[in-house]
């Protein structure tokens, strides 16, 4: 290893916060539920995050008709046993403690939808909902890297862009708290899904990746095959610009990465948390923050918050 280069990074986490003790020695299983524009996923984990059971069921992506999205629930929560609570990871806008889907910008039928309601008819059990970024820093508290630690970041990259945060052991929840994705990092910049200009969700995720990779007439469309092209660092550089904000806010301290930021390896990794610590270098008192980046499955991480999700409320 050359003497200019860093290290890295590799993580030992402390133990993770012990699951509740099943009773009569019957280990339980958790309910997991994802529902995103398009699609709904179900699973069934025990208490060491294996999954026991998976089915999946999808619904016109834009619909406004709220009956394709209860067939897809019915159709997807069919559990072979019955879990000792189902937890929710919801797209869009979320009131947690009602249960309700306030709004997702691509589904019309999911404004206003009682998501706990339908799926507790439908399952007869206790069953918790919560934004897809925030149920997601579960995942990783309870069942990954961020085990043992009281203060973290979990960040979704790729097609989808949020940040989870747990802060001092609880989970940053504010009402009409949204992950991230639409904060403004360019007040004349590119027009968003949502309706507002220079989301951070408009140069983050693999649509400005692609479309951007197109206007310069290259051939490559993805992390992995850009790699060691000048997009990428820039690609790198607008994911970075998101975590500074969070950094300035809430420092975290550590970023873990889910999803496509996997595939750009140590390169785009190290090039990520170059520009985080370079643009919140003014910080003093702290450590300079890290990122880390998961390789496994960016689907599973959902499943394992979710399940989560029902440790935490139970």
């Amino acid at each position: 290893m050359n003497s200019g280069e860093r290290p890295a990074l590799r993580l030992v986490p402390a133990p993770a916060p012990e699951p509740p003790a099943p009773p009569h020695n019957t280990a339980p299983l958790l309910g997991a539920v994802e529902l995103v524009p398009g699609r709904v996923r179900a699973a069934l984990l025990d208490l060491a995050g294996t999954v026991r059971w998976q089915a999946e069921a999808t619904y016109p992506h834009g619909t406004a008709d709220p009956g394709e999205i209860d067939a897809a629930l019915a159709s997807a929560v069919r559990f072979p046993s019955p879990p000792a609570g189902v937890g929710i990871a919801a797209a869009g806008l979320v009131d947690a403690p009602a249960g309700v889907i306030i709004e997702v910008n691509e589904v019309p039928a999911l404004h206003g939808y009682p998501v706990a309601d339908v799926v507790t008819r439908l399952v007869g059990v206790p069953v918790h909902v919560e934004h897809r970024a925030r149920v997601q820093v579960l995942g990783d508290r309870w069942f990954g890297p961020g085990r043992g630690r009281t203060t973290f970041a979990s960040v979704s990259t790729g097609e989808v862009l949020g940040v989870g945060i747990l802060y001092d052991g609880e989970v940053l929840a504010p009402p009409g708290g949204r992950s991230g994705a639409h904060m403004t990092v360019a007040a004349s910049g590119l027009p968003c899904t949502c309706g507002a200009r220079g989301c951070w969700k408009t140069v983050a995720t693999t649509s400005w990746l692609r479309a951007e990779a197109e206007r310069r007439g290259l051939a490559a469309r993805s992390v992995h095959e850009l790699a060691g092209d000048p997009l990428l660092d820039e690609y790198a550089g607008n994911i970075a610009l998101g975590l500074v904000n969070i950094q300035q806010l809430f420092a975290p301290g550590l970023f873990i990465l889910h999803g496509e930021a996997s595939e750009g390896g140590e390169a785009f990794r190290s090039r990520i948390e170059h520009r985080l610590r370079e643009d919140s270098s003014w910080a003093t008192g702290a450590e300079p923050p890290q990122v880390l980046v998961d390789t496994g499955p960016a689907d599973d991480i959902v499943l394992l918050g979710s399940a989560g999700l029902v440790l935490s409320r139970h």
